[in-house]
C-alpha cells in the first residue's frame, strides 16, 4: 500500500521519513542521515540538490518584498531603517525554512523517483 501524497509531504515538512515517518530524515541542520532507522530507506539516493534553496528564496521573497514594500509605503521610514531591519529578516526566515523545504522536497524526490525502499 502506498502512502498518499499529502502524507508524504507532511512527513517530510516534519523532517521525518517519507516513507514510515517514524524516523528522523536529518542527522544536523541540513546533514541527511544515510537510512532510515525504523524502515530502512536509503536516504543517499534521494537528492533534493539545488530545488530548497530555489523555492527558499521564490518564498522568501515573496513575504519579504510586500512586507518591505508596505512599510516603505505606509511608513516612509529612512534607508537606514530598511537596511538595519531587512537582512536579519530576510536570513532569518531563509535560515528558518530552508531544512523543511528541504525535507519536503527529498519526499517528492522519493514520490516522483517511483517510492524505492532501496
Amino acid at each position: 500500500m502506498t502512502t498518499p501524497l499529502p502524507t508524504t509531504l507532511k512527513r517530510g515538512f516534519l523532517r521525518t521519513c517519507p516513507s514510515c515517518g517514524q524516523a528522523k530524515m536529518f542527522n544536523g541542520y541540513l546533514k541527511i542521515q544515510d537510512q532510515c532507522g525504523k524502515c530502512n530507506l536509503d536516504f543517499d539516493s534521494i537528492r533534493s540538490d539545488d530545488a530548497p534553496a530555489y523555492f527558499t528564496i521564490a518564498i522568501v521573497g515573496h513575504i519579504v518584498l510586500p512586507a518591505a514594500s508596505y512599510v516603505e509605503f505606509t511608513y516612509s521610514p529612512s534607508l537606514m531603517t530598511h537596511i538595519l531591519v531587512w537582512p536579519p529578516v530576510i536570513t532569518g526566515l531563509t535560515l528558518g525554512l530552508l531544512p523543511y523545504i528541504k525535507g519536503m522536497m527529498m519526499a517528492v524526490t522519493w514520490v516522483v523517483k517511483g517510492r524505492k525502499k532501496n
